[in-house]
């Protein structure tokens, strides 16, 4: 059994750690109102350039032939992991390695080779475990995206497909629903789905709202402007996963170190109560001393 030392040592130990994880979950949570609130801003943003793009392809004769809408015999897909830089999320890193490991199996299963790309240290470090060998890697940014981290890996990916040594990508990050749900989603990011461009007449607009949008005469011709938006359209739909995977991230965080505190409570009563029992032996080891020692000096 532990000596009463111990017991007091192990509980000064649990409560230094209740300190820590307590300071995470509100640190988390003041940080996901402001990664929320990022998240609703950038939604609109989303819409009209989806829009826009609706409107143009429309006007075009001819989409389906551009660069990041081709599509060809699929040899061999990229896998693009959105994942942390750091730990204490719970199941954050792990849901989306799971996902990914799937999403491989069944591609090999398919008949066609995997490249992996990652955001986040955690994929990549637990890719590298496994002897994976990465065509790209991003970190230092997950937590708190910006416009132009999302540039340099639409850049990228665009690079890869482009070229021919990926004919297909597939984007896997953790969606924002709320504080306790986060789920793990698949996107097909290139070549572009041709339903985003393929949006159907819009039959509940009145006659005069009709009227109101009107021909547009474009310059440059619509098939170059989709040219320009459609590696726009690919960097605001990055974006948006890594503002998704940021608030995901600090909600499971919180969460984590919310029953990680909980947990540490718990067991600060559980030893207190061992420490209050040691005691009381200790005690009544002493008094059974005691008495024995009188009754040795009576007789």
């Amino acid at each position: 059994m532990a000596s009463l030392q111990d017991i007091r040592r192990r509980i000064g130990s649990v409560k230094n750690t209740r300190k820590i994880t307590k300071a995470l979950e509100l640190v988390a949570g003041a940080r996901l109102r402001r990664a929320q609130l990022r998240i609703e801003e950038m939604r609109p943003y989303a819409d009209r350039m989806q829009e826009l793009m609706v409107g143009t392809a429309r006007a075009a004769a001819s989409f389906r032939n551009l660069a990041l809408m081709q599509r060809r015999e699929v040899n061999r897909v990229a896998i693009v992991l959105v994942t942390g830089d750091r730990g204490l999320a719970g199941p954050f890193n792990g849901q989306v390695l799971r996902r990914g490991f799937e999403l491989e199996r069944q591609i090999r299963g398919e008949g066609h080779d995997v490249a992996w790309a990652v955001i986040g240290r955690k994929g990549a470090s637990t890719l590298r475990f496994r002897r994976y060998e990465l065509s790209a890697q991003w970190a230092g940014f997950v937590d708190r995206p910006e416009y132009h981290d999302a540039q340099g890996v639409a850049h990228r990916l665009a690079e890869l497909y482009t070229s021919g040594e990926v004919d297909r990508v597939v984007l896997v990050y953790n969606r924002f629903e709320s504080a306790l749900v986060q789920r793990v989603t698949v996107s097909d990011l290139l070549p572009i789905p041709e339903n985003v461009l393929e949006a159907g007449e819009d039959t509940d607009l009145t006659e005069r709202e009709r009227a109101l949008r009107g021909d547009f005469i474009y310059e440059p011709e619509p098939e170059e402007i989709l040219q320009r938006l459609l590696p726009v359209y690919l960097e605001t739909e990055i974006y948006r996963a890594l503002l998704e995977s940021a608030a995901s991230f600090l909600a499971a965080q919180m969460t984590a170190m919310r029953n990680a505190s909980k947990n540490a409570e718990d067991l600060v009563d559980r030893l207190t109560l061992a420490m209050n029992r040691a005691r009381q032996a200790q005690i009544t080891q002493e008094i059974l001393e005691i008495v024995a020692g009188a009754d040795a000096l009576t007789q």
